[in-house]
């Protein structure tokens, strides 16, 4: 069972019914995860009469959002004191895109108890791989660290490209060779056609990546880490999304170096 604001026909050619509301899942359903963009998506579920709290039963929800691991221990406490212990929440973001997605390959991101993540892992294993990172927040913070890894190496490869095309290189050519080396890696990969072609219209968009490398940030000034390269990143992004490119795929970011020259 699911529950979205519309109706998904190829969940539900699989076999899958669409619940009335959030209440009517929680009845049906005492394992629930949540994939929304972040925890201001979340918190509307859980007021009011047809609320997930609304059930009134045991819940063990699986935060899938990327998201705030400070928050997100703030919603747990919460969420605790006011159930008496009936809801449980874990974080279990994800990473592998849309292509892992689909081929259920997927890395989860688990940060909970021990019981928790099997839980979770019985779950969540057609999914992908379930990795138990540590206690609640955990997931949040791994999320965080490789959104800074994606978002550094997407920008690489956006200025790579535009840098081989105004020296006369065709992309095509100049991705193929990066791959035969230590650049051939996954997100390479993913974007290559992307980056040939000018085609932005499909993956996760980058104004998502704005708001990750915001929490990463919130990581390094809890744990009074000094990053040198994550506000660079901060800034790159937010003059991307300034620039009104937010919306479109992270490939987006070559367009935006191309603006900028």
């Amino acid at each position: 069972m699911y529950y979205s604001r519309s109706p998904k026909a190829e969940l539900e050619e699989l076999g899958a019914m669409k619940a009335h509301s959030p209440k009517d899942l929680a009845e049906h359903a005492g394992s629930i995860l949540v994939m929304l963009p972040d925890l201001p998506q979340l918190e509307p579920m859980l007021t009011g009469d047809e609320s997930l709290l609304a059930a009134n039963v045991e819940l063990f929800l699986m935060v899938g959002s990327t998201s705030s691991a400070v928050r997100l221990r703030e919603l747990a406490k919460k969420l605790k004191e006011e159930t008496d212990g009936r809801v449980q929440l874990i974080d279990s973001p994800v990473y592998g895109g849309v292509e892992g997605a689909e081929a259920g390959t997927l890395s989860i991101m688990v940060g909970g108890t021990n019981g928790q993540c099997a839980r979770a892992r019985t779950i969540l294993s057609p999914c992908g791989t379930v990795h138990h990172l540590g206690p609640l927040g955990a997931g949040e913070v791994a999320k965080s660290c490789n959104q800074m890894v994606v978002a550094a190496t997407m920008l690489a490869l956006g200025e790579t490209t535009v840098l081989g095309e105004e020296s006369g290189i065709a992309p095509a050519k100049l991705l193929e060779v990066l791959g035969g080396g230590y650049a051939g890696f996954t997100l390479l990969q993913a974007k290559k056609d992307m980056l040939i072609n000018d085609d932005f219209t499909s993956g996760g968009i980058a104004a998502y990546m704005l708001k990750d490398l915001g929490f990463a940030s919130e990581v390094a000034v809890s744990t009074g880490a000094s990053p040198v390269l994550l506000p660079a990143l901060l800034s790159s992004y937010q003059e991307l999304v300034d620039a009104g490119l937010g919306n479109e795929d992270l490939a987006v970011v070559k367009k935006f170096i191309q603006q900028r020259s």
